[in-house]
C-alpha cells in the first residue's frame, strides 16, 4: 500500500484491563493488594534493576506497594503483573502506555523483571503475549518500544524481539533530574505475522532440551524465516 492511499482507518479502543495466558507466564492487571509483597521479595537488594526506570529503588515493601497502587491506578498506562509458571508469583511488571488510538498507535515500556524473570522463557512470552494482543485483539498498526538510549540490554532486547530501530531523540526527556536521550524502536502490523512466526517457533517446547536449554535462539529462526 502506497502512502496516498486511503486506509479506511476508524479509532480503536485503548487497552483495557485483560488476563493474558501463555504456556510458561501469566499477565494480569497490576495490583498493590495482590503483587506488591511478591515484587518486592523479587526486587529487594537489586537497586540495579530501577537505574532506567523513572522510578525506583525502594527502600521499603510499604514504598513500594504505595507505587505499585498509583500505577494501578494510572490513567495513561495499563500495567500488567508478570507472573511466571515456575514461579507462581509476580516477578515482574510492563505496561502499554502512550495509547494512541486515533492513530492505531501503542508503546511497551515501564518493565521491570527481576533476577527471577530475567534470561527466562517466561520473559520472552510475556513480550510475545503483549504484542499479539496489541495486534491481533487491538487491531493497533504501530507498536513502540523506547528506552535510554545509553540502555544498551534494553536495545538490544527491542532487536531481539523484532522490532525495528528508527533513530535517537536527542535530549527528548528528563528522568531523575538527568538528561536523556531516546532510542526508538518500533513494530508494525505488517510486520507482525513474521515475528509472530519466530516468536512461537522459540517458543516451542521442541526448541528446547531436557534442561530448558535453547537448542535455536530467537534470532537464528527469524534469520532464517527471512
Amino acid at each position: 500500500m502506497t502512502d496516498d492511499q486511503s486506509l479506511n482507518w476508524k479509532p480503536i479502543p485503548c487497552p483495557v484491563p485483560v488476563t493474558l495466558r501463555g504456556r510458561t507466564v501469566v499477565l494480569e492487571p497490576l495490583t498493590a493488594e495482590r503483587h506488591a509483597a511478591a515484587l518486592w521479595l523479587a526486587a529487594r537488594g537489586h537497586d540495579k534493576l530501577w537505574a532506567w526506570l523513572a522510578d525506583g529503588p525502594y527502600e521499603t515493601e510499604v514504598a513500594l506497594r504505595a507505587a505499585i497502587a498509583l500505577k494501578q491506578n494510572a490513567a495513561g498506562a495499563l500495567f500488567l503483573a508478570i507472573v511466571p509458571e515456575d514461579v507462581g508469583a509476580a516477578a515482574g511488571y510492563a505496561s502499554f502506555m502512550r495509547m494512541d488510538p486515533a492513530n492505531g498507535v501503542v508503546e511497551v515500556g515501564n518493565i521491570l523483571m527481576t533476577p527471577a524473570l530475567q534470561r527466562t522463557t517466561a520473559a520472552t512470552e510475556a513480550m510475545y503475549l503483549m504484542a499479539r494482543h496489541v495486534f491481533e485483539d487491538l487491531g493497533y498498526r504501530r507498536y513502540e518500544w523506547k528506552c535510554n538510549a545509553k540502555n544498551a540490554p534494553s536495545r538490544r532486547a527491542a532487536l531481539r524481539y523484532g522490532f525495528t530501530f528508527e533513530g535517537i531523540f536527542r535530549q527528548h526527556m528528563v528522568v531523575k533530574d538527568k538528561s536523556r536521550d531516546t532510542a526508538w524502536f518500533s513494530m508494525l502490523d505488517s510486520e507482525w505475522p513474521a515475528r509472530k512466526a519466530a516468536f512461537e517457533a522459540w517458543l516451542d517446547p521442541g526448541n528446547f532440551d531436557s534442561e530448558g536449554r535453547q537448542r535455536k535462539s530467537l534470532a537464528e529462526i527469524a534469520s532464517a524465516q527471512g
